[in-house]
């Protein structure tokens, strides 16, 4: 197994939880993918490119077309050591990707338009390619985090999605048992920890962070 990742303090913690993995501080782009893996069959490449420059939370400022294009490595991958799959995951706002304008922010007359070569890339490279947005809570996870997860795979083996397993507490789906209730973030909490309130903060919280609290 082979991680990579330009943040050392994010490679720090997946080597305390993996530390069988070769782990490689660099930017994605400086490894050689055949080298890294010492040519060997690889089986699975999964990508997780940084997502500030899709996300709604960005907000309007101009984007980093560098960061913005780091999804691009996948087809880098792709054509030099053909993995049987690839997975992407991201925030949903990634279908979204096209070509910035000249004021460095994304262009609403091309929205999508680079997300369709991306695609259309892989396709090319003989992968068959799929995406959907999931939730975490829909999965046993105890957050409403929605993503997009991208899977392409060239081994000729059918693109599955994995079913849902937890639902609205008022669903019919729960109440006749076919599905758990979702869990909630306090199931996950030691509440005898102790803990500054965030109502005792010296700097007031955001607006738009309190609306999500609140919600």
């Amino acid at each position: 197994d082979v991680a990579i990742n330009h943040d050392p303090k994010a490679l720090a913690m997946h080597a305390a939880n993996h530390p069988h993995t070769a782990h490689y501080c660099e930017s994605v782009w400086d490894v050689d993918p055949i080298e890294v893996t010492r040519n060997q069959p690889v089986g699975l490449v999964w990508l997780s490119p940084d997502c500030k420059h899709f996300s709604k939370a960005k907000g309007g400022k101009p984007v980093e077309q560098k960061i913005r294009g780091l999804a691009w490595v996948a087809l880098r991958w792709a054509a030099t050591v053909r993995p049987r799959a690839i997975m992407l995951e991201n925030v949903e706002e990634f279908i979204t990707w096209g070509p910035l304008g000249q004021d460095g922010r994304p262009c609403p007359a091309r929205k999508g338009k680079t997300f369709t070569a991306f695609v259309n890339a892989l396709k090319r490279q003989g992968y068959a390619v799929d995406w959907r947005e999931l939730r975490a809570c829909d999965f046993g996870a105890p957050t409403i985090r929605k993503r997009l997860f991208l899977i392409a795979r060239r081994d000729g083996l059918p693109i599955r999605w994995p079913e849902a397993t937890h639902g609205n507490p008022t669903s019919d789906a729960v109440r006749r048992g076919k599905l758990l209730p979702w869990r909630t973030a306090a199931e996950s909490i030691d509440w005898e920890l102790p803990c500054p309130s965030i109502f005792e903060r010296t700097r007031p919280l955001a607006d738009a962070t309190c609306r999500r609290i609140a919600k």
